[in-house]
């Protein structure tokens, strides 16, 4: 069977493709970015990239006409975009009049509880997004989630950062608001076994795990897994943009996520009953079953998919990393460095380890500092670390920093800033004939770049130097 997958390179879709790989059917993956996409896929058999972007009709026909069941996992939580909600609607029209004309049976979407008299913008997009992709011609099979237990998923990670750094905390006064969080295993399972089932043929189901919970209680019960102790005061006084900091602050979040996650956490997302379960054969787990899952996932390093690598996580790259894989040279400041190295191997092995927990070799402190800089003029800052602690692929988030292109075979790592700037800057190690080059790029715009550049000049003397001793000693 031919099937069509948007939001492949998404959270949900990296975990469902292989689901329907290792049952024989071939997957066509709808993406924006084909040579980022190239690295998550390279190693998989029937499979094929094609490169759509659903704002834009034309590319549309990229997509193959014989597909037979198509799976809508298109969303736009941090979107910035005032009109978020007419692009989604644009985006599911789009889908909906190209389907039509293919051999599409079945089309299956993602969407979110919306049970509430008064939804966020966000969650009435997503009905609103439903009864677009309705039509005659295929049948449309809806599972609507609320909050989502996964490694890597936004939500976990939240909630972690939250619970692992503040034992102490006066917070605003949504975490009383219910909700049936569900873990990412049973969420794929109905995904996945919903496949080709034509009893739920135009039909919608709230799915949602065995428990109601506040957001508190989730955090208390959180912090039990982790053995932690944790007290948690609520205050009525913080306002949607005072919660939005401080979710800001105290998570890894972006500030464009954390408003609009504070713009939907005062809604409560309760599921209504039906028979889903039993028809699907589905137990979900209860919550702290599913945080237990998703550190064995962290505890085994293979965390398949992170909301960090989302190009959103900072706002500066929209759409392709590509773009950016060439240099510049013309009107670029450069801090070029090289060492003779004895043991290659070994210094790709730290390349390929830098950053997060394993940090950047030389001058912690310092980059802890720009770290808290970044963030505090709204950047990503050092809080995103990475997925895995020695794989990188080209989009893959790395601290403040994008991952352009990996190739250990070539040996050369390239990253693009995501960090606050006055233009652009990227950061090179590449091994050639036994030398370790280690180049800085940084193309300043106006007089407040080149002020800049010269005003941490003297820092990267430092930092630089010693990074690439570190890293070319054994």
């Amino acid at each position: 069977m031919k099937i069509l997958v948007t939001g492949a390179t998404g959270y949900i879709g990296k975990r469902l493709i292989p689901l329907l790989l290792n049952d024989g059917h071939k997957v066509v993956c709808a993406v924006r970015d084909k040579e980022r996409a190239k690295n998550y896929f390279r190693d998989r058999k029937n499979i094929a990239l094609v490169e759509v972007d659903f704002l834009n009709s034309e590319s549309l026909e990229n997509i193959p006409k014989d597909i037979e069941a198509a799976y809508y996992l298109i969303h736009s939580m941090s979107n910035s975009a005032k009109e978020f909600h007419i692009l989604e609607e644009k985006c599911a029209f789009n889908f909906k009049r190209f389907i039509e004309k293919t051999s599409v049976a079945q089309v299956i979407y993602l969407s979110g509880i919306t049970n509430d008299t008064k939804l966020s913008k966000h969650l009435l997009s997503r009905k609103n997004v439903e009864k677009t992709l309705s039509s005659k011609n295929y049948a449309l099979t809806t599972f609507k989630a609320g909050i989502i237990v996964g490694s890597g998923s936004s939500s976990f990670e939240i909630i972690r950062d939250i619970v692992e750094k503040l034992p102490v905390m006066i917070a605003p006064k949504w975490l009383n608001t219910k909700t049936q969080p569900l873990g990412i295993r049973d969420v794929l399972s109905f995904l996945h076994k919903a496949l080709k089932n034509e009893t739920l043929y135009n039909q919608s189901f709230d799915v949602f795990g065995p428990e109601v919970l506040t957001y508190k209680e989730m955090l208390y019960q959180f912090a039990e897994v982790r053995g932690l102790k944790r007290w948690i005061w609520t205050v009525p006084v913080m306002t949607p943009k005072l919660s939005s900091y401080w979710l800001y602050f105290v998570t890894s979040t972006s500030y464009k996520l954390a408003n609009s996650l504070v713009n939907s956490m005062g809604v409560e997302v309760i599921g209504k009953k039906s028979e889903i379960n039993k028809i699907l054969g589905v137990t979900p787990m209860s919550y702290q079953q599913a945080v237990k899952f998703a550190f064995e996932k962290i505890k085994q390093n293979s965390i398949i998919s992170s909301w960090k690598d989302s190009y959103i996580s900072s706002g500066k790259l929209k759409n392709y990393v590509h773009q950016f894989i060439n240099v510049p040279k013309h009107g670029c400041f450069r801090d070029l460095k090289s060492r003779k190295i004895l043991h290659k191997e070994e210094s790709l092995q730290k390349i390929w380890a830098i950053g997060g927990e394993t940090g950047w070799y030389y001058g912690t402190a310092l980059w802890k500092i720009r770290g808290f800089i970044d963030q505090f003029f709204g950047g990503a800052g050092l809080r995103r670390g990475r997925r895995h602690p020695t794989e990188l692929n080209a989009g893959d988030a790395l601290d403040f920093w994008r991952v352009i292109y990996a190739d250990k075979t070539n040996q050369k790592l390239l990253l693009y800033a995501e960090m606050v700037l006055p233009y652009e800057a990227w950061l090179e190690f590449k091994i050639e004939d036994g030398t370790l080059y280690q180049t800085a790029t940084f193309r300043p715009k106006g007089l407040a770049g080149r002020l800049y550049w010269y005003a941490v000049a003297p820092f990267h003397w430092f930092i630089f130097n010693g990074m690439i001793d570190k890293i070319a000693k054994p």
